[in-house]
């Protein structure tokens, strides 16, 4: 609704420009704010904002036009007629916008509803390590072996997971739940199931932005209840001015975890790392870094604490046909605290685990879309027995509905 602003007052850009050193002007950066709101989905913000810049500045059209389109959109229909009447009697607006304002009224002010999102997919796919078995070389110890249970095994898999997004309120809150399910050709004790559900809330306190992120996580393991997750999480946008349109935010968050059929592996894990991103047209770059801390819930779990570090580089790009390609790396990095079981590994575990993935995505219909994606996985150790390497490669069909 910028340009729609510039038509109203016109007469205003017609004077001669204002001196170099000009302050900011308030009301403008208020207005500016209730745009993004408005882009955002935080629409209680934008409204309040809205109001206030028509408070101290009863004269900005801009703010009186979107106020009245915004209360429309709620379902604000007699709210909304009389801030069209207003428009019409105090701004004389020109034919433009005369125009936006008789398509709101024949399209009528109905309240919305609820915006809903879900997406289900169906995978089939090779793995070439479903137990994460050690490569540990013994070609040198030709008097130790290993385990064939603990060297890779290879298996086919499928899988069906599923996504249900709805608007909870009229401010951007959402609620989300998510279901995972892979069954193995063969090694079914490896069968797993993952269910996860929460909430998404947007906040705003002058030029930053925050969204925060509740979230809970139940799994099994070979049909068997395995493990539970909860989450808290806040990504902010501070106002700081970057070149080439790049956007930094700040990520921090905190989870715990518990084991249920393992003692002494529940922990706690508290992060904090940046995050650069870019979008130019189609193409998108998002890279971040920082650090991470794993609390052990008790002084029995092997290792003890450890400190961590993550970072991650991701490519993408959207082409004309509806296809996307999509390039990826993270690296996680853990040290232990201490060794991590005296008298039989008395080491300090140092673990470094890379992980590259390509997916391809070709739209089938408008809703309908064939998915290609492998899967590198390289976990490095400084104790040979934990390391292994990982293969991936997996076709789905995907489903998106409104």
């Amino acid at each position: 609704m910028i340009v729609l602003l510039a038509a109203l007052q016109a007469p205003a850009l017609a004077q001669p420009p204002a001196a170099p050193a000009t302050p900011v002007d308030p009301a403008q950066s208020m207005y500016d704010e209730a745009l993004r709101s408005i882009a955002e989905g935080r629409k209680g913000d934008a409204s309040a904002l809205l109001q206030r810049i028509i408070e101290e500045v009863p004269l900005h059209a801009g703010a009186w036009l979107e106020l009245a389109l915004l209360q429309c959109s709620l379902g604000s229909a007699k709210e909304a007629e009389r801030l069209f009447t207003v428009i019409e009697q105090r701004f004389d607006p020109p034919p433009g916008i005369v125009q936006v304002i008789a398509d709101a009224r024949s399209n009528g002010c109905h309240r919305p509803t609820a915006f809903t999102q879900y997406t289900v997919t169906l995978s089939r796919g090779i793995d070439q390590n479903v137990n994460q078995g050690s490569t540990l070389d013994l070609s040198d110890h030709p008097d130790l072996s290993l385990s064939p249970e603990f060297r890779p095994q290879h298996d086919q898999y499928t899988m069906l997971s599923g996504e249900y997004l709805r608007e909870l309120t009229q401010n951007g809150t959402l609620g989300f739940i998510q279901l995972q399910d892979r069954r193995n050709d063969t090694l079914s004790k490896f069968n797993n199931t993952a269910l996860f559900f929460g909430v998404e809330t947007p906040w705003s306190w002058g030029r930053w932005t925050a969204r925060t992120t509740a979230m809970a996580g139940y799994m099994t393991l070979g049909s068997k209840f395995y493990q539970r997750q909860y989450q808290l999480q806040a990504r902010v946008g501070p106002p700081v001015p970057l070149p080439y349109s790049l956007q930094f935010h700040v990520v921090g968050g905190i989870s715990h975890t518990s084991y249920v059929t393992l003692q002494n592996f529940d922990a706690t894990t508290t992060e904090l790392r940046g995050q650069l991103s870019r979008q130019n047209g189609a193409t998108s770059v998002v890279a971040g870094i920082g650090l991470q801390r794993d609390h052990a819930a008790t002084d029995l779990r092997p290792g003890g604490d450890r400190r961590g570090l993550v970072a991650n580089l991701s490519w993408r790009r959207r082409y004309e046909d509806g296809a996307t390609t999509e390039l990826a790396y993270s690296l996680q990095k853990w040290k232990g605290q201490s060794v991590y079981s005296a008298g039989i590994l008395n080491e300090t575990r140092d673990q470094a685990t890379h992980v590259l993935r390509a997916t391809m995505t070709w739209p089938l219909t408008r809703n309908q879309y064939l998915v290609v994606e492998g899967r590198q996985v390289i976990n490095k150790e400084n104790i040979p027995v934990f390391q292994y390497n990982n293969r991936q490669l997996q076709l789905s069909w995907q489903w998106q509905g409104l």
